[in-house]
């Protein structure tokens, strides 16, 4: 079941999935304020990133994990993953296998660049 609810803000959707981690709670707050202007075709702008990881079940200590161990404190490229799995290219499981083991099973740069060729508007600044 997921934690973010219709009615909730913005705030309550970070505290949830969060859950008061520190490093979590960073990473969701810059990607409410920065998601939308990475990835503008995405849905609903960092609300609808919160959502994905909601969906995925990613929470607390995970997110700061998938951010730092898997993307290497690179929030374009952490966004490039969820993208990703949306798009069909890796699965919730490869995800979750490079939580668990810093990053192994995930090729970032390749993640990243099927994301652009599908959604050029991504990180418009590369």
């Amino acid at each position: 079941m997921s934690k973010i609810i219709f009615t909730d803000t913005p705030k309550t959707a970070i505290i949830k999935i969060s859950e008061g981690v520190p490093g979590a709670l960073r990473i969701c707050m810059e990607i409410l304020q920065r998601g939308e202007s990475i990835d503008p075709d995405g849905a609903l702008g960092g609300l609808g990133i919160l959502l994905s990881l909601d969906t995925l079940k990613i929470y607390g200590s995970r997110i700061w994990m998938l951010y730092k161990d898997v993307c290497k404190e690179n929030l374009v490229d952490m966004l490039a993953v969820l993208r990703a799995n949306q798009l069909g290219y890796i699965s919730v499981t490869q995800i979750n296998r490079a939580i668990e083991n810093r990053g192994i099973g995930i090729d970032i740069k390749d993640c990243y660049k099927k994301v652009k060729i599908r959604l050029p508007n991504f990180d418009k600044n590369f």
